[in-house]
């Protein structure tokens, strides 16, 4: 039998999803699962992006622009002008997600063997596409007991070697919810140049913050027009995650050409996708002003909930619509495994997403999860149930 290769073997599995066919046996049996695992919005998509698909007309469906239409492209510029973001449309390369907008940014700044220094836990699969691209990451772990706060520069500064080429955020965190400060960036931007360093931001939750906190980018720094690279997405902003439309932001010339060769072996984004995301870029601020409001009365009642289980603590995410809980158990992923497999509560369990794998330093995060809040009020109380209900079962 033919060998597979070394990569495909040490690729990750997504702890996001690798639970999945325990959750279809589960079905199977006739159990409903309240699927805490994933950021899939339950947010309504607006209307306009759905209607401008299907009165979309074509005699042929032909390639688009490798880089996104100008018109598109165009738009998000303007997006960024309206949050006082120096960006022009020369500035975007539009890909097939923001997957791809990580995964491009990386293999045009890191050869193989090369490292990224990267605060844990985070997006789990940046290991994956670490691990496509031959790149080494240098995990910095966060404190849960200050929410999951920037570690002291300092502590970044002692991993820099000779390798190491970039810094990678998620801002606000996937998993965490954190919000970083503005002096937190300040400092990583001091950092960046000091080692010629880029900085590359993952924003795509960056109109999900609550309690009155601000959302500062990486763009917002003009000494780093050469370092930073900003990751983007349609997905959650829009609730447009299947659409698979993402951009990557960057004013340095020659990375966004090295970006572009990458886009154009893939050819183009898809056609319809991008039609769906140019009309939703019209959306109206009333739109996100009621989406903020229902996530973040979702948000304080998970948390509250979640403090009232005994034995579960959490922090207080203040932005993106995920957490991390610790909950009293040895091996969070065991028991995750077991609410899929062996329990239900009135026909109905639970599915969270071990929060191991969000983490690269082996051992990290075995008693955690993440939660996504992206359920309405009434399936994350019976979720809270049954998650209550489970841990005393499992724990006794």
């Amino acid at each position: 039998m033919p060998r597979i290769s070394q990569k495909a073997t040490l690729m990750p599995s997504s702890p996001i999803r690798k639970l999945v066919p325990f959750a279809e046996d589960a079905k199977k049996r006739g159990i409903h699962v309240h699927h805490l695992n994933i950021g899939q919005p339950d947010i309504k998509t607006p209307q306009q992006a759905l209607k401008a698909v299907k009165e979309a007309e074509f005699s042929v469906l032909a390639y688009n622009r490798t880089e996104g239409s100008e018109a598109f492209r165009t738009k998000i510029a303007g997006y960024y002008s309206a949050l006082d973001l120096k960006v022009t449309a020369e500035d975007i390369v539009v890909t097939t997600g923001g997957s791809e907008a990580l995964s491009f940014a990386l293999g045009s700044v890191l050869d193989p063997g090369e490292e990224l220094i990267v605060p844990e836990p985070f997006y789990a699969n940046y290991n994956g596409f670490a691990q496509a691209n031959n790149v080494t990451i240098v995990p910095i772990t966060c404190d849960f007991e200050s929410d999951f706060a920037l570690p002291s520069i300092a502590d970044f500064e002692r991993l820099i070697t000779e390798k190491t080429r970039a810094i990678l955020i998620c801002n606000p965190s996937n998993p965490t919810g954190y919000v970083y400060q503005k002096e937190e960036l300040n400092q990583l931007a001091h950092l960046a140049l000091k080692h010629d360093l880029f900085i590359i931001a993952d924003e795509v939750y960056r109109e999900f913050v609550y309690d009155g906190a601000t959302h500062y980018s990486m763009l917002a720094f003009d000494e780093l027009k050469e370092h930073a690279i900003v990751v983007d997405s349609v997905s959650k902003r829009y609730s447009m995650c299947g659409a698979r439309i993402g951009f990557v932001v960057t004013r340095n010339k020659a990375l966004r050409a090295a970006i572009l060769k990458f886009a154009q072996a893939r050819l183009s984004p898809p056609t319809y996708a991008l039609i769906a995301s140019e009309a939703a870029m019209d959306t109206d601020k009333e739109y996100f002003d009621a989406v903020l409001k229902e996530y973040g009365e979702r948000r304080d009642f998970l948390v509250d909930g979640l403090s009232r289980i005994p034995g579960v603590r959490t922090t207080n995410p203040k932005g993106a619509f995920y957490c991390i809980a610790k909950l009293p158990v040895d091996d969070a992923e065991a028991f995750a495994q077991w609410l899929l497999e062996h329990f239900a509560l009135e026909n109905e369990t639970v599915m969270v997403a071990p929060a191991s794998g969000f983490y690269s330093t082996v051992g990290m995060g075995k008693d955690e999860v993440r939660i996504a809040y992206v359920l309405d009020k009434a399936s994350l109380q019976r979720a809270l149930i049954i998650l209550e209900k489970g841990l005393e079962a499992y724990t006794s």
